[in-house]
């Protein structure tokens, strides 16, 4: 397939908006951001797997391989069930003419994998045209989703749909049986994550490699860097935590679809080390701001939309205190930042009191005022593209800078 220069056509579906409860934010389920994987799927072209229908980018898509236009059909399972009460789908970025996803059904499933599907979608896309949106029929509850793609706009070489979102109130998050600390056997070699609160640090023994982030229920969101290459991961522990399943992409490529899938089956729950790994938080965080004077401080989790800390952030806030004790000359800037959802003003204020609750925090455990400061940034220093929902979670965090 030879990307052809594109012309866009506009393109307008509109679909009543669906009833949604007065403070309950939806976010798009049907992402890998949030724990959802294909579990069946069929075959595809090239470089167009069927994970980039999940990264809910517009610019990374799957294709079919040539001439196998009829008989897609994709089962998606998610971390949780949920009602989804609206779909979209982009497909402005086709390069071949007439290759554009047409007539597609979604059904979802409580039961299985393969039983117990209800239609809650039938519907027409627009040959060109990304945020193509349609109300879900009725509110049913959805662990599977199955889509169908039923027709293209008159390729008979190719069938192409960049995006599918689903749109609900996110679940509730299982918290794991038990702690996910110690030592797994992975796509890249012995896999050593350490829990502390809702962050993670670890490292692995495929060159050198290093591991910070977070984990909300059984998801973890995480930044794998190799001495000079980095970038994002998701994984997803199976519910009784013996392993887990994710994809991990590279800086700067978190609009394309993924760089590849990593596994791992739990061995033991001894955490062990590497010798390129302090071992803990606060060693790797302390290490950091030795190295480069700015350490992104993972684990710090806010109410939607709010300032206020959640509960599983405390643990990480105490190792920051540690730190501070183990280096009494230092000062530090507290940064907050936001992602570009939201009005300018509102992103900016909202950054600044996220910032200021931390440093409350660190001086109610004891460390001194004179040494904290506090500053928020808004959505004005992004560090990956907010296209995207994985972009966007990258743009949401705060820093630490040694002054």
């Amino acid at each position: 397939m030879v990307r052809s220069p594109l012309i866009v056509t506009l393109a307008l579906v509109v679909a009543a908006p669906a009833a949604v409860a007065p403070g309950v934010e939806q976010v798009n389920l049907l992402s890998i951001h949030e724990g959802t994987f294909p579990v069946i799927a069929p075959e595809h072209y090239g470089g167009w797997p069927v994970e980039a229908l999940l990264d809910a980018s517009p610019r990374s898509g799957w294709a079919c391989p040539e001439g196998k236009t009829a008989g897609n059909v994709f089962v998606f399972e998610m971390i949780a069930e949920a009602v989804i009460e609206r779909f979209e789908f982009d497909t402005a970025g086709i390069d071949e003419e007439g290759a554009a996803a047409k007539e597609v059904v979604v059904e979802v499933s409580t039961t299985s994998r393969a039983t117990g599907f209800t239609p809650v979608l039938r519907a027409s896309l627009a040959a060109k045209a990304d945020g193509q949106k349609f109300a879900a029929q009725g509110r049913v509850p959805a662990r599977w989703v199955r889509l169908s793609i039923l027709s293209n706009h008159g390729s008979e070489g190719w069938v192409e749909l960049f995006s599918l979102r689903g749109f609900g109130a996110l679940p509730p998050m299982a918290a794991l049986p038990s702690a996910i600390s110690g030592t797994y056997d992975s796509s890249y070699s012995l896999f050593r994550v350490r829990q502390q609160g809702s962050a993670l640090a670890g490292c692995y023994e495929y060159n050198e490699g290093l591991l910070t982030g977070t984990i909300e229920g059984r998801v973890m969101k995480l930044t794998w860097r190799e001495g000079d290459n980095h970038g994002p991961a998701v994984m997803v522990f199976a519910p009784d935590g013996s392993g887990f399943r994710g994809y991990y992409w590279h800086a700067g490529a978190e609009t394309e679809a993924p760089a590849g899938e990593w596994a791992g089956t739990k061995q033991s729950a001894t955490v062990g080390t590497c010798p390129h790994w302090s071992g803990s938080v606060a060693g790797e965080l302390e290490k950091t701001l030795v190295a480069s004077g700015r350490a992104r401080l993972y684990g710090i989790l806010f109410d939607l939309d709010s300032a206020t800390l959640r509960g599983e952030s405390k643990t990480v806030l105490d190792e920051v205190v540690r730190v501070l004790e183990g280096q009494p000359g230092w000062k530090l800037a507290i940064e907050g930042h936001t992602d570009s959802t939201g009005a300018d003003a509102h992103n900016q204020a909202l950054s600044q009191q996220r910032a200021e609750s931390v440093r409350s925090y660190l001086t109610g455990k004891g460390a001194a005022a004179a040494r904290l400061r506090a500053v928020g940034f808004g959505e004005s220093k992004p560090v990956a593209d907010n296209a995207t929902e994985l972009g966007r979670a990258q743009n949401r965090r705060v820093e630490l800078v040694r002054e």
